[in-house]
């Protein structure tokens, strides 16, 4: 007959039990006579590996091991064992299912939830819970039967949670234009529209890529495919995408200084922006940029041959950015700021021109 406190589990083929309240009494009895976790796991017959976890789990400072305590909690434990349901309903997991596969962030889905399915909330961090807890060991074992993984459709695609290191800096070279130094401070406050950030995401084999064009305010982003590497095709990418936007939307544009950007007086005389270059490898004052690059590279990840990759899947990304809503901006969308913005200045712009994908050479 089995004993009422002594659960059976299989782990595979592998059957084992917890350990009972006479396991634990001797595990505190041999503890009194300085006994070994070897040799006590060898006078209970277990491993070695369960004694040492439930005395490192379960011993008191001052106090050492207590056999009593230690069988209550793991009672209690025992009985919130299983799968929890980490979403409160079908609304909110349909829903946080649903984005996740739309490539958008738990943070911005937990601020979104509310103006989609008002009275619904949900914290991202418990949708990260919910998303590990579809693996065993919350990430570091294999999917759990009938369950599916998600962690493919964050933008980093971690099996486990990690904390994050900064980089370091390396040696700053001279900026081939007007310094960021020189930049009027209004654009760091990102109060007015019209500041953009430009930047271009590498292709693999050393072969063209495409230019990122950034408004800061709204967080508007432009992707045009490259015809190749020269400042001249970054020089036509942005002309060509910002033809139709009025002067007022044209107050600066910041660079970083890569050899692509060698033409930036001719854009000046040609577009009205007022061009400032960011200090060398300091990547967080085009932070805005940097950031939209990283969720770029979670539909084109590294070593990907843009030459390959068609207009339409390049404007579909570009859509699915300028229509994904951000914390910065109150669960706006990109596209939502923009086009008030426009409002402000009764200005009227075709859509068509806006989103199409061109390309520059």
């Amino acid at each position: 007959m089995q004993h009422p406190d002594k659960m059976i589990y299989y782990q595979g083929d592998m059957k084992y039990t917890q350990l009972s309240i006479e396991e634990r009494e001797k595990i505190q009895l041999c503890l009194w006579e300085k006994k070994s976790a070897r040799q006590i796991a060898k006078e209970l017959k277990r491993s070695v590996s369960t004694i040492s976890r439930e005395i490192k789990k379960n011993t008191v400072r001052y106090h050492g091991y207590m056999s009593r305590p230690s069988h209550q909690r793991a009672l209690a434990s025992r009985k919130s064992r299983g799968r929890k349901d980490r979403l409160k309903n079908n609304i909110i997991r349909d829903y946080v299912i649903s984005e996740l596969k739309q490539r958008t962030s738990p943070e911005q889905i937990a601020g979104r939830i509310g103006k989609v399915h008002p009275g619904q909330s949900i914290s991202h961090e418990a949708i990260y819970q919910f998303i590990y807890s579809q693996v065993y060991r919350d990430g570091w074992g294999l999917l759990k039967p009938g369950h599916e993984d998600l962690r493919s459709c964050l933008r980093r695609r971690k099996k486990r949670r990690t904390r994050h290191y900064s980089r370091r800096c390396q040696r700053v070279l001279k900026a081939p234009g007007i310094s960021i130094d020189l930049r009027p401070k209004i654009v760091d406050r990102k109060s007015r529209i019209g500041d953009w950030e430009s930047d271009s995401v590498a292709s693999c084999d050393n072969k063209p890529g495409i230019n990122t064009f950034l408004e800061r305010k709204s967080g508007l982003v432009f992707i045009t495919k490259l015809a190749d590497k020269t400042s001249q095709a970054t020089l036509s990418a942005i002309k060509s995408r910002t033809k139709y936007l009025p002067k007022e939307l044209k107050q600066t544009a910041t660079f970083d200084n890569g050899s692509e950007n060698q033409r930036w007086e001719e854009l000046q005389m040609q577009t009205g922006f007022k061009c400032f270059f960011a200090h060398a490898y300091h990547f967080w004052e085009r932070g805005a940029n940097e950031n939209t690059n990283g969720l770029i590279r979670d539909f084109f990840p590294k070593k990907t041959d843009f030459t390959k990759v068609s207009f339409e899947k390049l404007q579909a990304v570009e859509s699915n950015l300028n229509n994904r809503p951000r914390k910065r901006l109150n669960w706006l969308t990109p596209n939502e700021v923009f086009q008030k913005e426009l409002n402000k200045f009764n200005i009227q712009i075709n859509n068509t021109n806006l989103t199409s994908v061109a390309v520059a050479g």
